[in-house]
């Protein structure tokens, strides 16, 4: 998971989940605590399923939500 992709792409991370914002990676402090829990449980489930695919070569997970 990465806040800064083109870093990430840079260093040479074969599998990159984008995250929210540098301070608050996964989550919004303007946000209800509801909101919140099912940002990042859709988050680290995108990241689980990312560490499961197989891939060649680097790959950026979409993370619509």
């Amino acid at each position: 998971m990465a806040n800064l992709v083109p870093v990430a792409k840079t260093v040479g991370a074969n599998r990159i989940v984008p995250t929210i914002s540098i301070p608050y990676p996964l989550g919004d402090p303007n946000t209800s605590k509801q909101e919140q829990f099912e940002l990042r449980y859709h988050r680290v489930g995108i990241a689980l399923k990312a560490l499961a695919t197989d891939i060649k070569s680097q790959t950026v997970f979409r993370v619509d939500m």
